[in-house]
């Protein structure tokens, strides 16, 4: 069986982190979404919150299973018996980074490959920092994110 990791932070998950989910998902026989605790980023959802929402947002897709996850990327990895990590890039910035990564993971374990998914041009601008930054102005998320993730947006700036 292939088994990939696609992991992030998904503070919150949003359409263009399900783009390359989906797209994942037809490459491999199971992903697995790995949500970072990333404390050091100060998440505006906690890990059980993005956990939670990012299950809600990808229960459609039945060879995808959501995990959080603390450490190292490619620890996790193994103990998934994981034998890819799926990056979704969308500028070059985000390759210069990632690249980076691919290549300090490959020194950590040469039996787990990395795969890049270029995102389609509608997601190459879209981010969490943005929807967040949206959602805290009081505008329209809807077209960046599932109705519930928009609805715990809302909820969380009403707070």
């Amino acid at each position: 069986m292939k088994r990939a990791v696609t992991p992030g932070t998904f503070d919150p998950i949003t359409f263009g982190h399900l783009d390359i989910i989906s797209r994942a998902a037809q490459l491999v026989d199971e992903v697995i979404v790995a949500v970072a605790a990333s404390a050091g980023k100060q998440p505006l959802f906690s890990l059980e919150e993005r956990t939670a929402l990012a299950r809600e947002a990808t229960a459609h897709l039945p060879n995808v299973r959501v995990e959080p996850f603390d450490g190292l990327l490619v620890d996790f990895a193994r103990e998934q018996n994981a034998q890819v990590l799926v990056k979704g890039l969308r500028a070059i910035t985000d390759f210069e980074y990632e690249f980076q990564m691919a290549a300090l993971n490959y020194d950590l374990d040469r039996t787990i490959e990395t795969v890049f998914i270029m995102s389609p041009p509608q997601y190459m601008y879209l981010s969490s920092s943005i929807v967040r930054e949206l959602a805290s102005l009081n505008s329209s998320v809807d077209k960046f994110v599932q109705p519930h993730v928009a609805k715990a947006l809302a909820d969380k700036f009403a707070k």
